[in-house]
């Protein structure tokens, strides 16, 4: 499995052939401006929640590659109503796709699309394949529900939201990693805008002293497991 970083919260991952587009924020993106997101290719877009820095491009990519749309039951239905194609989830549910088992966990936030409709409720994804397991996290504060994840999955990786602000810090993140029991974590949803810019090595040192890894990624770069 080869997870690239394309700055803020978004993701391409590469799993068994297909590829997998996370929460597109790219062309907005000024630290970004290195991805051309008409060159991206995608099988499938995951979307955590309807937030704009979450879902921008979206539809350049699903029109583009044809990709199908995994996401809430609301955030689908906006989108095939526009004609596009999509499987929705909720809270819970898991489901076999060709690249693995994707299963849609709780998150602490809120969704909902820039002109201020209903986004349904935030999540995150399990993905569970043959190449390891990872947990997105999405935008979230610390949850007692990450608890419940090593229950079922054994993580190879957590990617973890640690900006602070919007979503939970770097403090938090950690307890996190410790709540999912992944020593492994990828960091995001950071440094794009002032309200979320974190010190790089104070944020590794910190997660280094909870006996954990934290990678932090140049935009483009990859991580494989």
């Amino acid at each position: 499995m080869k997870i690239t970083y394309l700055g803020h919260a978004s993701l391409q991952i590469e799993i068994a052939n297909k590829i997998i587009i996370v929460d597109p924020f790219i062309s907005g993106n000024e630290l970004a401006k290195s991805i051309d997101v008409n060159s991206l290719k995608a099988d499938y877009i995951l979307i955590t929640h309807a937030h704009q820095d979450h879902i921008l491009d979206v539809e350049t990519i699903a029109k583009n590659t044809g990709a199908i749309i995994v996401s809430n039951y609301e955030i689908v239905m906006h989108y095939e109503a526009k004609g596009l194609k999509g499987h929705p989830m909720n809270h819970g549910g898991s489901w076999q796709f060709e690249f693995g088992r994707v299963t849609y966990t709780n998150a602490i936030h809120t969704s909902s699309f820039p002109d201020g409709s209903y986004g349904g409720n935030p999540g995150g994804f399990i993905i569970e394949s043959s190449e390891g397991n990872i947990y997105i996290a999405g935008d979230t504060a610390l949850t007692m529900d990450m608890k419940l994840i090593p229950m079922q999955t054994k993580l190879d990786l957590a990617i973890l939201p640690i900006g602070d602000n919007f979503t939970m810090g770097i403090e938090s993140a950690v307890i996190a990693a410790d709540f999912v029991q992944c020593d492994k974590i990828l960091g995001y949803h950071y440094d794009t805008f002032g309200y979320i810019e974190i010190n790089h090595q104070q944020a590794i040192d910190k997660f280094k002293e909870g006996g954990k890894e934290l990678n932090l990624l140049e935009i483009g770069a990859s991580l494989e497991i």
